[in-house]
C-alpha cells in the first residue's frame, strides 16, 4: 500500500512539473481553418485570418504547425471567405517564423487581396503596400530584406515587385548576399488590381529553370521572370530576424521610407508551398476562394 501511494505521488509530480513548464504566453488551441495536407507536405504556411476570437493572436494562427502570431494589431473585416485581416498603418503582423517555408528550393506564395485605389506609404503619399516580408540581420544586405512582396500603384496601372536574397556561394552561408527582383513594372503593370474588390495572387519559383510565374485570379501573366541559371532557390535563412504580414521590412515609420511601408487594404487566405503548384491546382484555389 505504502509503494502505491509513493508512485501516485511521484505521478502528481511529474505532471505539476510538465504543467508548469508550458509556454503560458500562448494562445490555448481552439477552432481555427484547418487545410488538408499531409505532415511534411507541400503546404508549409497556411494563414486562413478567419475568426472573430476576442484573442487577436487566433485570428492569424498558422494551420499547419498551430503557430501563432507574436503580434497582430490589424482589424478583422469581411474577407473573400469568411473573415479576413484589414491592414492598420504603421503596423504589421508578427510571426516567430513561417515555418520550414524560407528553406524552400522552388515555393509557390498563394493570396487574396482588397486593394481601393492608390497605395499609399505611411505618410499618406504615393507608395508601396507589402503583403509580406521577411527582415535580415542588420547590415546583411542594403534592404534589410531576405525577401518581400509588395504592390505598388493604382487601379490604372499596379506593378507587383519582388526580391529575394541568398548567398552568393551555396556553400557558404556567410558569403555576400546576391539578390534578385522580379517585377511587373513600366510596360507590365496591371489594370484592375485596385478597384476595391477581392483579388487572388499567386508566384511560383521554379527552381528547375530560375523562373518565376504571376498569376492573377488563376490567369497566367505572360510575363515569365528568370533568375539566369540561379536554380534552387537558397533563401539566406541564417540571416532571418523577423517574418512579418503586411510590412516591409525596415521600421523608419516616421517617414514615407518605401521599405517601412505597411498595407492598407485587406489580405485574406495566405499559403506558402515549398514546391510549384499546377495551374489546375492555382485554378481550384481561386474557384474554392481558399
Amino acid at each position: 500500500m505504502q509503494k502505491k501511494t509513493y508512485s501516485y505521488l511521484l505521478l502528481a509530480v511529474v505532471t505539476l512539473m510538465a504543467v508548469s513548464c508550458q509556454k503560458m504566453d500562448r494562445p490555448a488551441l481552439g477552432s481555427y481553418p484547418q487545410d488538408s495536407n499531409p505532415p511534411g507536405g507541400p503546404l508549409k504556411f497556411y494563414a486562413a485570418f478567419d475568426g472573430s476570437s476576442t484573442n487577436p493572436l487566433m485570428n492569424a494562427v498558422d494551420s499547419i504547425k498551430a503557430n501563432f502570431p507574436s503580434d497582430n494589431p490589424f482589424t478583422s473585416t469581411t474577407g473573400i471567405r469568411g473573415k479576413a485581416l484589414s491592414g492598420v498603418n504603421q503596423k504589421f503582423v508578427k510571426y516567430p517564423s513561417f515555418n520550414a517555408w524560407a528553406a524552400s528550393s522552388s515555393f509557390t506564395i498563394s493570396v487574396w487581396f482588397k486593394q481601393n485605389g492608390q497605395t499609399k506609404n505611411n505618410n499618406g503619399t504615393n507608395g508601396p503596400n507589402y503583403i509580406m516580408s521577411i527582415k535580415a540581420q542588420d547590415g546583411y544586405h542594403w534592404s534589410g530584406a531576405v525577401a518581400f512582396v509588395f504592390l505598388e500603384g493604382d487601379n490604372a496601372a499596379c506593378a507587383i515587385k519582388t526580391q529575394f536574397v541568398s548567398p552568393s556561394n551555396p556553400a557558404d552561408p556567410n558569403s555576400s548576399p546576391a539578390d534578385n527582383w522580379f517585377t511587373w513594372e513600366g510596360g507590365q503593370t496591371i489594370a484592375g488590381l485596385c478597384d476595391n474588390n477581392w483579388h487572388h495572387m499567386v508566384l511560383t519559383y521554379d527552381q528547375s529553370n530560375s523562373s518565376m510565374k504571376l498569376y492573377i485570379d488563376a490567369v497566367q501573366n505572360p510575363n515569365v521572370k528568370v533568375w539566369g541559371s540561379h536554380g534552387a532557390l537558397r533563401l539566406a535563412t541564417t540571416k532571418i530576424t523577423e517574418y512579418r504580414v503586411g510590412a516591409g521590412p525596415s521600421t523608419g515609420y516616421a517617414s514615407d521610407d518605401w521599405l517601412a511601408c505597411t498595407f492598407k487594404g485587406s489580405l485574406d487566405q495566405l499559403r506558402l508551398y515549398g514546391t510549384v503548384l499546377t495551374q489546375s491546382e492555382i485554378s481550384a484555389l481561386f474557384t474554392n476562394k481558399q
